[in-house]
């Protein structure tokens, strides 16, 4: 008979190696790149010190003069909270009871739910890469009182049945979940109605990921907006060097793409090894292939995914990128700095799936308590086609 003991024990033994490896390999072709290590983190936060210039004890002289004066290192602190990335699944118990006398009904239930936990958790790390650590998802203008729909600005951070915070001007309105999405006319349908408090259409109003405001990690938005003033806890201000090369074209070349790789490597010596663009922009690139009648090169990454190449350097599309943007990166500034791997959460009697209290459901949360660093934002380039 299927109890709840044995549903957690499929959980913990047959389930978490299999979610962990989707999660660390299959989210994101970059991230499956990235080394992941528990060095730098003290208690609750990643300290990483980075070196920044040259040592100055270097040069020449004559034979009987003066030795070159020593200079020491110079370092940066780079100081950053650990973030906590949770994913939940939820079963019914009418659901739990009704496989209570077959095996192969549960394991179709909890495989069901695994796999729609690893989905959904794949495409909100993805997302969380390429943003800025807020959670915005998009923003547009105010509803009028007792409206459902409004239009936004993107929709590559949005799903129906995503779960959201509304924010009007700033000041939390409510949480609701998407219902529709039009993407014709950028318009989004709410399952619940701005208040007649907050709906202003002089007032903006932004989406947020449901719970995650300023709680995501630090993503490639954070490293290439220079209006966010800091990095990592650094001024950018008072360290220019921080900031990520970014360029404009009018109309793509590969001179243009090139001379972003060049210009990160005049600078800071960077070598790029991964190109991530909109698919807009990825399109751009490949018809340069067709216009000069040429084939495009393919390779294969970590993870299986399979990219076409610039100059020997895979070029991946992905959704959550701004039309027209380009990002040009070194796998080995970045680290994954983790307490440890993906893990269920267990009460003190050690049961990974529990009932939800007032609730005829049973839940288990997946955890993992991790930030991302760039060790060298400056290193980094960016090219948008205007």
């Amino acid at each position: 008979m299927v109890t709840i003991n044995s549903a957690n024990a499929a959980l913990k033994t047959m389930y978490l190696d299999v979610v962990a490896n989707q999660l660390n390999t299959k989210t994101h072709p970059f991230l499956a790149e990235l080394e992941k290590t528990s060095q730098d983190v003290v208690g609750k936060l990643v300290k990483r010190l980075v070196p920044y210039g040259v040592n100055g004890g270097i040069g020449a002289g004559t034979e009987s003069g003066s030795l070159p004066l020593a200079s020491e290192n110079k370092y940066l602190l780079f100081e950053s909270t650990l973030k906590n990335l949770y994913g939940t699944i939820e079963i019914t118990d009418k659901a739990l009871k009704a496989s209570n006398n077959d095996a192969g009904a549960f394991v179709n239930l909890l495989s069901a739910e695994m796999e729609g936990l690893c989905e959904s958790s794949k495409w909100s790390f993805a997302r969380m890469l390429y943003g800025n650590g807020s959670g915005e998802l998009a923003t547009g203008l105010a509803t009028a009182s007792g409206a459902y729909t409004f239009v936004v600005d993107k929709l590559q951070n949005v799903m129906v049945g995503q779960k959201v915070d509304v924010y009007v001007d700033g000041t939390f309105s409510h949480s609701t979940k998407i219902v529709s999405i039009d993407y014709g006319t950028k318009t989004l349908t709410l399952f619940d109605a701005c208040t007649s408090s907050m709906a202003d259409s002089t007032k903006t109003t932004t989406l947020y990921s449901a719970g995650s405001k300023d709680k995501e990690i630090t993503g490639l938005g954070a490293i290439f907006d220079n209006s966010i003033p800091t990095i990592y806890g650094v001024s950018k201000q008072d360290y220019p060097f921080l900031k990520p090369i970014s360029k404009t074209t009018l109309s793509l070349t590969e001179m243009d793409m090139m001379g972003a790789i060049d210009e990160a490597e005049e600078k800071s010596g960077s070598e790029i090894n991964f190109i991530c663009g909109a698919y807009d922009a990825r399109r751009a690139y490949q018809g340069l292939f067709q216009n000069n009648k040429l084939n495009v090169d393919f390779t294969v990454l970590c993870g299986g995914y399979t990219a076409i190449t610039f100059n020997g350097i895979p070029f991946l599309a992905e959704k959550f990128i701004d039309s027209k943007t380009i990002y040009f990166l070194n796998s080995e500034d970045f680290k994954i700095h983790e307490l440890g791997d993906w893990a269920w959460i267990e009460n003190d009697k050690g049961q990974i799936l529990r009932q939800k209290e007032g609730y005829p459901t049973h839940t288990a949360t997946l955890v993992k308590y991790a930030e991302l660093v760039c060790a060298r934002p400056g290193a980094q380039a960016k090219l948008v086609i205007s």
